[in-house]
C-alpha cells in the first residue's frame, strides 16, 4: 500500500506540518513556510500540503499530481 505522509527532503511529517498551521493560523503553502521549513527542494510534497490545508488529511494513498494554485 501507498502511503505518502510527509516532506521528504525536510523530514516533516504532515502531521507535524497540520499542528503548526493550526498553532499558526496558516491557510497557505507560504504562510506556513514562515513558521516551518518544507517543500523547498523538490516541491513534491506540495500538492499534499496544500489537501491537507484545504481537508486536514495528513496521510494519502494516492499520488496527487496537481499543482497548487500560486497562492499556495
Amino acid at each position: 500500500m501507498l502511503v505518502i505522509d510527509k516532506c521528504h527532503c525536510f523530514n516533516q511529517t504532515f502531521a507535524a506540518l497540520k499542528r503548526a498551521a493550526e498553532a499558526s493560523g496558516s491557510t497557505s503553502i507560504p504562510e506556513l513556510q514562515q513558521h516551518v521549513t518544507f517543500g523547498q527542494n523538490c516541491k513534491l510534497c506540495h500538492p499534499y500540503v496544500a489537501r491537507m490545508l484545504e481537508t486536514g488529511e495528513t496521510v494519502f494513498n494516492e499520488i496527487i499530481t496537481s499543482t497548487p494554485t500560486p497562492s499556495q
